[in-house]
């Protein structure tokens, strides 16, 4: 038996109910039709973080970042990467906290780039720094569930 999840659309932020068997074949939102996974990270902002990490049912791993850090932007195309290797089974999304720094307060981040994985709304782990696709893959998969 499959258990339905509640993945929230990248486009229009609509939370979807999807059996997690379907994950795997390019489900679509019910409200937009655009696909719910693409592969690539979501560029979030105070509305749809929120959204986001509260009501996804997979795990969300966020890149605090910020446009002026040359480590972030040597990690990105690592994360968009990693984004295609991760997805359905967890959303990837970037914060600029030079944009959004109201967003990131509450995390207290100290030095970026600096991934946190949340599950079910709360922060799980993180880690500080720029790394590979097969490193963030490796770190992720290491934080017990």
């Amino acid at each position: 038996m499959t258990e339905a999840l509640h993945i929230v659309c990248p486009h229009c932020h609509t939370t979807n109910r999807v059996q997690s068997a379907q994950l795997a074949s390019a489900p679509d939102c019910g409200s937009c039709h655009q696909p719910l996974f693409m592969a690539a990270p979501l560029e979030l902002d105070a509305t749809s973080f929120a959204k986001q990490v509260q009501r996804n049912q997979i795990p969300m791993l966020v890149d605090f970042w910020a446009p002026w850090c040359g480590p972030c932007r040597q990690m990105a195309p690592a994360f968009v990467q990693a984004a295609g290797q991760l997805e359905p089974h967890m959303r990837l999304a970037k914060l600029d906290t030079e944009a959004h720094p109201q967003v990131a307060a509450p995390y207290h981040i100290r030095s970026i780039p600096t991934l946190v994985l949340f599950k079910n709304g709360k922060e799980a782990a993180r880690i500080s720094g720029a790394l590979s696709a097969a490193d963030i893959v490796r770190w992720v998969q290491s934080v017990p569930a």
